[in-house]
């Protein structure tokens, strides 16, 4: 510090102030993107993707403990979203026949909507709403409304 400089430099003495000015504020505010989701849609799709990675993670463990992880790790990806690996590709890395891939990957699916369907039986009031609620989870996923 010189004997010049009244602020010590620790407190930011000789350092160019940047105005935090409201109008400054709002200026930047407008020119960020909006994003058209009201905070409980956020909320809602937060959920749905949540209860998804629960039934995955317990798809997963009961893989797992009958030994087959390598299959649910190689055909996680076409569980959801749909993955693009080809059946042909996974089956050679498995040691089975691309069709054994798919019938595989299809029989991981059914589990994993009977997972699905148990975790929403959960957080329902009757179990006839599961299929309605499964629904109203993907078109939250999708960004369809209902």
């Amino acid at each position: 510090m010189n004997g010049t400089d009244p602020k010590p430099r620790k407190r930011g003495g000789g350092q160019i102030l940047i105005s935090l000015d409201e109008k400054d504020a709002e200026a930047r505010y407008l020119i960020e993107p909006a994003d058209p989701m009201t905070a409980e849609r956020l909320f809602e799709r937060r959920w749905a993707m949540t209860l998804f990675d629960l039934v995955l993670e317990r798809l997963r463990e009961e893989m797992s403990a009958s030994g087959k992880l390598e299959v649910f790790e190689a055909l996680k990806d076409h569980l959801m979203a749909g993955s693009k690996a080809p059946f042909a590709e996974i089956g050679l890395k498995l040691g089975m026949s691309e069709g054994n891939a798919r019938v595989t990957a299809h029989r991981l699916k059914k589990k994993c909507r009977e997972l699905l369907r148990e975790e929403i039986a959960q957080t329902v009031a009757e179990r006839s709403e599961v299929e309605e609620e499964i629904r109203y989870l993907i078109s939250i996923l999708s960004g369809r409304s209902e």
